[in-house]
């Protein structure tokens, strides 16, 4: 398994949006950025990610579990478009934000904090770890 953060605006699609799809889950659409969009290339179903509120917020809210592979997204007729579908897994008992993240220097290579404005990033196990304690979350 590996581990991924999906990042959204909240004004445009939130944790509660997420949590509200149930097991049907969403397409995790409208990505345009080619390193994004060859991330989830790579994602395997029953990997996990962080959702991540971007804006105001800055912060882990909950985890999510891919649960359609790679394939096109329904929001554009552009077929170098593709993205994955998620479901909501389990709330953060404490949001973790990125001034946490940044705070913690077992975290200093984090791809959020060296390139936060990427959309879909990699995670690793250790990451991943780490911030599902400061958030409450099942490992």
């Amino acid at each position: 398994m590996r581990y991924w953060l999906f990042k959204s605006e909240p004004s445009t699609w939130s944790w509660q949006d997420q949590v509200a799809k149930g097991d049907v889950g969403e397409e995790w659409d409208g990505v345009r950025n080619y390193q994004a969009r060859n991330f989830m290339r790579e994602m395997k179903i029953g990997d996990r990610g962080f959702f991540y509120h971007s804006q105001k917020e800055k912060a882990v809210v909950g985890t999510v579990e891919v649960i359609a592979e790679a394939h096109h997204d329904s929001s554009t007729e552009d077929a170098r478009w593709e993205c994955v579908d998620i479901k909501a897994l389990e709330t953060a008992k404490t949001p973790v934000t990125l001034d946490d993240i940044k705070a913690d220097d077992r975290l200093a290579e984090m791809v959020l904090v060296k390139n936060s404005r990427l959309s879909v990033q990699p995670v690793t196990e250790d990451e991943w770890r780490l911030i599902c304690d400061k958030a409450g979350l099942t490992a």
